[in-house]
C-alpha cells in the first residue's frame, strides 16, 4: 500500500447519466476521466449488459457528454464530429446528432437541429421534443441569405464587445451572462424541418415530462421579465391540439418536480412560507386539469429530495426522480447519507436503500433499479438494486482501495439544546502512538449540505500528508429537516458556535492533535464561515478561505443569486437594515484578523463572486496581516469539483503548501 497523492485524483473515474434501455437489457451511462496533459475531461459511454454481467465503451471520441435511447439496440447523442461540423457550430446555432448501434462500429449522423439544444425526447419517428437556449438578442441566420447575413454576422462579431443588461440576474455560475436567455421548449419536425416554439420568449422551462402516450406534457418553468421571481408555475401541454394550459395559480410557490403518475400529476413543490428558500418540498397529486391538489406527504415527512451529500469526485449529473409503474422514486438525504425512495398515489412511502453513502443518481424500469453511488470509501460504481439488497456491477475504481492508504473517518457527536451535532475525525494514515500531530477542520458549503463518510480527495490527501482532518455538519446543514436546517437571520452565530463547540470535542478527546497547529478552510458557506471564524478567534494557526462571503451588501447587487439569497437568508435588505447584513458579514471583523489566510477564488465565479475574496484579502493586507490569494481565470464556483485539472491541483497545491508553512 503506497500513500495518496496530491494528483492521483486525475487517475479517478467519474460515472453520470445513468439510463435504462427500453427493454431494460442495458444499462447506459456516462464515463468520465481526466487528461492532464490535455488539461481536460474525457468522456465516452459505456454500455452495461444485464445478460453478460460485464460493461463495454461504445463511444470513442471522448467527448461524448450526453445521450438517449432512440430503441433498444441504438444510442443517439449529440457531438460535434469533424472540421464542417466545427465550423458550422463556431458561426451558428446548431446542434448535430448522431446515431450509433450497441454493436458497435461507426456512429453516423442522424439529424441536425438548428439551435442550441439543452434536452432531447423522441415522440415519434419524425418528431422531437426538446429545449433549447433562446437568446432574443441573436439574429436566426437560418432565416437571412446574402448580404442581409453577412451584416448579421458581422454584427454579432462587434457585439461580442459588449454586454447590455436590463434584467436580474444577468449572469450565471458556469453559465456566463445570461441576460433575456432562457431555455425554450419547442417542437422539431425532422421531414420538414419545422420548429415549433411551445413556450414564449419570457418562460424559463426546468423540467419537462411525457405522459404513457407521449400524448401530453407536463412542464415546470417560471416566467419574467426584469426580475426573477422566486415562484414557478406547472403547465399541460396537448401535442395534438397544440394547447398550452397553465394549471397552477398560487401567489408564490416553487415546484422542483413534475409527472405523470396513472392518470393524475404528481408534484413536488413549496410556497416557502415558514422555512423560506431552504424549505424541505412536500409532494402533491392533482388532476390533469390542475384541479384538486392535494398533498400527500405526512407532516413527518421533511427531508429534501435531491442528494446533499458532498463529495469532490463526482462529474457530470444524473436523474433523481423517475416514475415507474404506480411509484414515483426519488433520492432524499437523511442525516448523513442518501437514499432511494418511493411513494405511490395515497402517499405511502418506502425507503428501498438500506446502506449509508452517497446516491449520485438512478434510473429504474418495471423495478429493476440501477444506480450510481458512493459506498464506504469507495469512488463511484454502478449498482443494481434489487429487492433491498445491493450488488456492485463495476470496478472501475477499484484499485484505489487495494493500492493506497485511506483514512476511515470516525464518527463523534454532542447534543446542544437537545439537538445532536454530528462530524467525523479522520486520523493520519501511518499514525503513531505518543506522536503530536497538525489538523485541519474542513466546513462544507451550502449551508444546507452535509458531510457524510464518503470519500472526499482532499481529505484523504491531507490524512496522508501527515494531518488530522475533522469536519462536521452544524446547524443549517441538510438531513434533519427543517428546523435544524433553518439558520436565516442567524449567520455566524449558532452556526459558529456548534463548529467551535465541535473543535473543542475533537481537540479533548484526541490528545494526539496538536493544539499549536490547528487550520480551517472551506468553500462557499465554508468559505464564509473561515473567514467569520478568522474575525472571532485566534485560535486557528492558518486559514484557507475559498470561493467565500465575505459582504452581504455587496454580494446581494452582485451574484447571480444575491438579490434573493441575500434577502432570505439574512432577513434583510441593504435598504430594511443594512446594518443587520453588516453585522453578519465577516469584512465587519476584518479589522480583528491575526490569522494567516489564503484566499482561492476563481475569475468568473457569479456565485460568489471574485471581489467577496479581494475584499477580505485586501482588509488583511491593510491591517498587515499575512495573507495570499491565488486567483484562476476561466473558472468558477465549481472549481474543486470541475475545474479543469491543473487548476484543481494548483488549488490544492496552494492550500496545502499555506498549511505546511504555518502548520508543520
Amino acid at each position: 500500500m503506497e500513500n495518496l497523492k496530491l494528483d492521483d485524483f486525475t487517475k479517478y473515474k467519474f460515472l453520470s447519466s445513468i439510463r435504462l434501455s427500453p427493454n431494460g437489457k442495458n444499462t447506459a451511462f456516462v464515463l468520465h476521466r481526466i487528461d492532464v496533459e490535455e488539461n481536460k475531461y474525457l468522456s465516452n459511454i459505456y454500455i452495461y449488459n444485464e445478460e453478460k454481467k460485464s460493461e463495454y465503451k461504445l463511444t470513442s471520441l471522448d467527448e461524448e457528454k450526453s445521450f438517449i435511447w432512440k430503441d433498444n439496440n441504438t444510442i443517439l447523442f449529440p457531438a460535434i464530429r469533424g472540421k464542417k461540423d466545427k465550423e458550422r457550430k463556431e458561426k451558428e446555432e446548431v446542434t448535430f446528432y448522431y446515431e450509433i448501434n450497441l454493436n458497435g462500429g461507426e456512429a453516423n449522423k442522424a439529424f441536425e437541429i438548428p439551435l442550441n439544444v439543452n434536452s432531447l425526447e423522441i415522440l415519434d419517428g419524425n418528431n422531437l421534443l426538446l429545449t433549447a437556449t433562446f437568446d432574443p438578442n441573436r439574429p436566426n441566420l437560418k432565416e437571412l441569405s446574402g448580404e442581409e447575413k453577412d451584416n448579421a454576422v458581422k454584427k454579432m462579431e462587434e457585439d461580442k464587445d459588449y454586454e447590455v443588461l436590463d434584467e436580474i440576474p444577468f449572469w450565471s455560475n458556469g453559465g456566463g451572462f445570461t441576460n433575456k436567455k432562457r431555455n425554450r421548449l419547442y417542437l422539431y419536425n425532422l421531414e420538414d424541418k419545422e420548429l415549433t416554439p411551445i413556450t414564449d420568449e419570457f418562460t424559463d422551462v426546468e423540467s419537462v415530462k411525457l405522459d404513457k402516450n407521449k400524448s401530453k406534457i407536463i412542464i415546470a418553468a417560471s416566467s419574467y421579465t426584469d426580475k426573477m421571481q422566486l415562484k414557478s408555475d406547472l403547465h399541460l401541454y396537448n401535442i395534438k391540439e397544440k394547447q398550452l394550459d397553465k394549471l397552477t395559480h398560487e401567489e408564490i410557490f416553487s415546484y422542483s418536480y413534475a409527472d405523470f403518475l396513472g392518470d393524475k400529476i404528481i408534484f413536488a413543490g413549496k410556497d416557502m412560507k415558514s422555512y423560506g428558500l431552504n424549505e424541505n418540498p412536500h409532494f402533491y397529486l392533482m388532476n390533469l386539469d390542475g384541479s384538486n391538489a392535494i398533498r400527500i406527504s405526512s407532516d413527518e415527512f421533511d427531508y429534501s429530495i435531491w442528494n446533499s451529500v458532498g463529495s469532490d469526485c463526482r462529474f457530470g449529473g444524473s436523474k433523481s426522480m423517475v416514475v415507474d409503474g404506480d411509484y414515483l422514486y426519488f433520492i432524499t438525504t437523511e442525516g448523513d447519507s442518501s437514499y432511494i425512495n418511493k411513494i405511490d398515489k395515497n402517499g405511502n412511502m418506502e425507503k428501498l436503500i438500506q446502506g449509508k453513502g452517497s446516491v449520485d443518481g438512478f434510473d429504474i424500469l418495471d423495478g429493476n433499479i440501477k444506480f450510481i453511488g458512493l459506498r464506504g470509501l469507495k469512488l463511484q460504481e454502478l449498482y443494481s438494486l434489487e429487492g433491498k439488497q445491493e450488488t456492485q456491477l463495476t470496478k472501475f475504481n477499484e484499485w484505489i482501495m487495494k493500492e493506497k492508504k485511506l483514512s476511515i473517518p470516525e464518527h463523534l457527536s454532542f447534543e446542544v439544546d437537545g439537538i445532536t451535532i454530528d462530524g467525523w475525525i479522520m486520523k493520519p494514515v501511518d499514525f503513531e502512538e505518543g506522536k503530536k500531530y497538525p489538523s485541519i477542520l474542513d466546513i462544507h458549503g451550502g449551508p444546507k449540505t452535509v458531510y457524510g463518510e464518503v470519500f472526499y480527495h482532499e481529505m484523504q490527501y491531507w490524512a496522508n500528508e501527515g494531518y488530522a482532518v475533522f469536519f462536521c455538519n452544524p446547524r443549517g446543514s441538510d438531513g434533519k429537516g427543517n428546523e435544524f436546517a433553518d439558520i436565516r437571520g442567524k449567520y455566524g452565530t449558532i452556526d459558529y458556535d456548534n463548529i467551535m463547540k465541535f473543535t473543542d470535542l475533537v481537540l479533548e478527546k484526541y490528545p494526539f492533535i496538536d493544539n499549536e497547529r490547528v487550520g480551517v478552510t472551506g468553500g462557499s458557506y465554508g468559505g464564509f464561515m473561515t473567514n467569520w471564524i478568522i474575525g472571532h478567534t485566534n485560535r486557528f494557526r492558518a486559514a484557507a478561505s475559498q470561493r467565500s462571503i465575505s459582504n452581504w451588501i455587496s454580494k446581494f447587487g452582485t451574484t447571480d443569486i444575491g438579490y434573493y439569497f441575500v434577502e432570505d437568508q439574512n432577513a434583510a435588505t441593504p435598504w430594511s437594515d443594512v446594518e443587520k447584513l453588516w453585522f453578519h458579514s465577516p469584512m465587519k471583523y476584518a479589522d480583528k484578523v491575526v490569522t494567516p489566510t489564503l484566499f482561492i477564488h476563481s475569475e468568473e465565479d457569479y456565485r460568489c463572486w471574485l471581489p467577496e475574496g479581494i475584499q477580505m484579502f485586501t482588509s488583511l493586507k491593510y491591517h498587515g496581516v499575512d495573507s495570499r490569494l491565488c486567483m484562476f481565470r476561466g473558472e468558477n464556483h465549481e472549481l474543486s469539483r470541475s475545474g479543469k485539472p491543473k487548476h484543481r491541483i494548483r488549488r490544492l497545491e496552494e492550500i496545502t503548501n499555506w498549511f505546511n508553512k504555518y502548520l508543520k
